[in-house]
């Protein structure tokens, strides 16, 4: 199970808090009147007063406006590679309670096309990131990686192929009703190459753009709506391991 850090921060928010509303209520004032100046606070009541509005500002931002994230696999490339340190606007589908995510206004619906950050309906404690292909109702095919949205072809243009000595995976153009971004995959047909479903009322098809190495919506199913954690916008840094240094060459928008 990966670590809860909102419900952390959150405890953390509440307690250094509390801290310091119960010492200023009952405490700080028997202090000075049992000394007859102002006393130094406790340490931990210092602590509490210094970290409070630092946790709370933090804990506002990535609540409700945006949150970093770190790509910790492929199955996204080429669009975003492991070590990619990206930023997600959590509102652009709705504002949502912190921990619980209930949904308390309604701002945007996900678009086709659209790089989202959820959480998948097999590891409900877990972040996953792939590209929205299916809306509520479509009707979703893959033939030989080729994509179908209600009988719509989804064309596709060769970018490059890897290794261009010896072709094993394809770089492509994939146009979603007029938006154009880049996906890979084998030139052999995979387990993954072929589907067919529709899409349920409330839920959502997701894919990798890194299409025969990644599980996704074809493995595990459609991610339904309270399990949106919000849309991934921009790359800010890219730090491949703990002993390199960062870079800042990736940094730009998500397409």
């Amino acid at each position: 199970m990966d670590i809860n850090l909102p419900l952390i921060l959150l405890w953390l928010v509440v307690i250094s808090g509390g801290v310091w509303l119960v010492d200023s209520l009952f405490f700080a004032r028997r202090r000075k009147e049992a000394a007859g100046v102002q006393q130094e606070d406790p340490v931990v009541v210092e602590y509490a007063k210094s970290f409070f509005p630092i946790l709370a500002i933090v804990f506002v931002l990535r609540s409700f406006l945006v949150e970093p994230f770190q790509i910790p696999s492929g199955s996204m490339i080429p669009t975003l590679e492991i070590g990619d340190f990206i930023l997600v606007n959590k509102y652009a589908y709705g504002v949502r309670l912190p921990v619980s995510r209930t949904k308390v206004m309604d701002v945007g619906e996900p678009k086709r096309g659209d790089v989202m950050v959820f959480f998948p309906p097999h590891k409900n404690d877990t972040y996953y990131i792939k590209r929205v292909i299916g809306l509520p109702g479509d009707n979703i095919e893959l033939k030989n990686n080729v994509l179908y949205v209600n009988g719509k072809l989804a064309k596709q243009e060769l970018i490059r192929v890897i290794p261009p000595s010896n072709p094993q995976r394809e770089v492509m153009w994939e146009d979603l009703d007029g938006y154009r971004h880049e996906m890979q995959k084998n030139v052999r047909a995979s387990r993954y190459s072929n589907f067919s479903g529709v899409v349920p009322e409330g839920h959502y098809f997701m894919m990798g753009d890194n299409r025969d190495n990644s599980l996704d919506s074809r493995d595990w199913g459609f991610v339904p709506e309270k399990d949106i954690v919000g849309k991934a916008f921009a790359i800010w840094m890219h730090w491949d391991k703990l002993l390199s240094l960062p870079s800042f060459k990736r940094v730009g928008s998500i397409q």
